[in-house]
């Protein structure tokens, strides 16, 4: 497979089921609950533009995805801020550019419909995200995310 061979479309309500086992098959754990609330604001709220992608090989298997959201906000007003939320590929098909080819891709879909800045979250120990976010030109943001336990 290469890149070519790839297309990345927009995400469909479809996919649901490949989305989970992709993620189940990444994370070693389930969390369907999790996309029933994501696929329900992507497809059923009009509050958030579709920004979700996915990659799949030419015979339609998926092999990766890219969620993220943009919030209209009240009275449709547009914010210049996306966050990307969730990022998945397929552990076969990892180390091969997709993650990469899928955040370019999510990118330049938010740029056209006016997106300037783009946000994520990592966990301080996951170094191999950490890398993975730094080496697709993230950075650390000026904003510093804080948290008490109760």
């Amino acid at each position: 497979m290469n890149e070519s061979t790839l297309k990345i479309r927009l995400m469909k309500a479809g996919d649901f089921d490949v989305v989970v086992g992709i993620d189940e098959k990444v994370l070693k754990a389930s969390r369907q609950e999790y996309y029933e609330v994501k696929f329900e604001k992507l497809f059923k709220s009009n509050d958030y533009l579709p920004v979700s992608l996915v990659a799949e090989e030419e015979d339609g298997t998926l092999v990766g995805f890219v969620m993220g959201e943009i919030y209209m906000g009240e009275y449709g007003i547009f914010h210049e801020e996306a966050t990307l939320d969730t990022i998945g590929v397929d552990p076969d098909y990892q180390h091969k550019g997709i993650g990469e080819q899928l955040i370019n891709e999510f990118v330049e879909h938010l740029r056209k419909v006016g997106v300037r800045k783009l946000n994520t979250l990592v966990d301080w120990n996951d170094s191999k995200l950490i890398h993975f976010f730094s080496a697709n030109q993230f950075s650390p943001s000026k904003t510093i995310n804080l948290e008490r336990g109760l």
